[in-house]
Parts: C-alpha cells; structure tokens; sequence
C-alpha cells in the first residue's frame, strides 16, 4: 500500500517471484471486475473490501497473494481484512491531490519500504519476515511422533510449541508398513505436515528418526520435557479414525 507512484507495482512484482504468489493489482480489478466503482470514499471502501475478499479465496488454497491498492485511510484497510502490510513510502505526494488529501499514513504496518535501497532489496526483507529461515543453532522444541496422518491435533500441538519456543524440530519415526496403522511413507508424512503448518514456514525443520521406542536422558541435560495440553475437542482427535475416513491402510 501507499500513494499512486510510489513504487507499489514493481515491488509486488519483485515479490510475487520470490513466493511464486498471485497479484492483484488495483487498477487491473478495477478495469476488469470492478468497473462500476469510481474513486468516491464510499467506492474505495468497497474496492478495498473485494480486494480482500479475492485475496482470501486464494490464500484459502495455501498460496502466497499479493494485493497492491493505494488503500488510503484506516477505514479501507479494515475493509480489506488482516494482511501482512507492506506501506510503500518513498515519497511524499502521489500524483492526483485528491488522494494525497485522503491519505492516511498507516499506523501499523509490518514492513516500511523508504527511499533508500532498490525494489530487489525490500522485497527479499519482506521475503526474510515472510518466511523466516530455520536456524539450527537457535532454542528448538523437538516433537517426535508417527504423524499417520498429520491432523488438526498434531498441528494446534505444534504451533503451541513454536509459540513457546520461537522454533520446531518435528522428528518423524521411520514406522511405515510396520502394521496397518503406519501406511505413510516419510514423503508422505512431511508433505503434509508442510502443508499443515505453511503459515510457519521457516520457523520448523521436519526429519526422518528411526523407529524411536524410547526415550532416556541424563542428569543435567539442558532440555526439559514438557507435555501440551490442549482442549477436549483437540485431543479427542483421533488417527486412526482419519485413516478410515480417507481409507489409508
């Protein structure tokens, strides 16, 4: 977001090849879908509100989607929903002054692209606070489980953990064909724990384990063991039930 000129549009572009994401750029929906809206405050509001609307539905498929909209006032960018917010502000004045009259400079925003630096620049810091890279020499949860299959228990299970520790290692046990609750292969189990946890990318690191049994520790470790409690409906989840469901065996 930010004023007409300011530098929205190559950026988005930079953007979307870094997280091979959909664009929706204003003036192209305006010319395309949204032809009976003008420019009055009221039209805005609704431009702003489909924007976001568009932007959901593909978000909604675990894509990456970029909106790129001057979104002048706090009132348009409510109408759009929550967003990761990159306020584009590398000058002072846009083109048309009825817009620089409107404009509104964000009070929260997630990333603030100055004057300094080219497009290629700011979009990889975008790209760093977007997915964040794994750092193995960071504090990290390990969770070490089967996953067969990976479901909404196994997810809530893990993002508590990255929420208390800022990163996880989930060590996936090498039990598949063992019996017939164990049909998953490795390739199988990460691409859906992947899938599950795409709004942590770069925050966890999935990994083969043998078929782990048990678990000892020493004195003095510096690890502690901790077990997640969840609510009744998340730990009443049950694995083998979603196997039958979706006839894994």
């Amino acid at each position: 977001m930010g004023l007409p000129g300011a530098g929205k549009t190559t950026l988005a572009g930079e953007l979307s090849t870094l997280l091979n994401a959909a664009v929706f750029n204003a003036d192209a929906v305006r010319e395309n879908i949204n032809k009976d809206l003008g420019f009055s405050l009221e039209d805005r509001l609704e431009q702003a509100r489909r924007m976001g609307w568009m932007c959901d539905r593909v978000a909604e498929t675990g894509s990456y989607v970029i909106a790129n909209f001057i979104c002048p006032t706090p009132e348009t960018r409510k109408a759009f929903g929550d967003a990761f917010v990159i306020w584009v502000d590398r000058i002072s004045e846009g083109r048309f002054e009825d817009t620089n009259k409107m404009f509104v400079e964000p009070k929260h925003f997630d990333l603030r692209v100055t004057a300094g630096g080219d497009p290629r620049h700011w979009a990889e810091k975008a790209l760093e606070l977007l997915r964040p890279t794994f750092d193995p020499q960071k504090p990290t949860a390990l969770m070490v489980g089967r996953y067969q299959p990976f479901h909404e228990g196994h997810r809530q299970l893990i993002e508590q953990a990255i929420l208390k520790v800022g990163q996880v290692c989930i060590a996936v046990r090498d039990t598949h064909g063992t019996d017939e609750k164990n049909p998953l292969s490795f390739f199988d189990v990460k691409s859906r724990i992947e899938y599950g946890l795409k709004a942590y990318s770069g925050r966890f690191s999935v990994v083969p384990l043998p078929n782990i049994t048990n678990i000892f520790y020493g004195r003095d470790v510096g690890y502690k063991i901790e077990r997640i409690e969840l609510d009744e409906t998340a730990e009443a989840i049950s694995a083998t039930e979603i196997r039958n469901k979706i006839n894994l065996k």
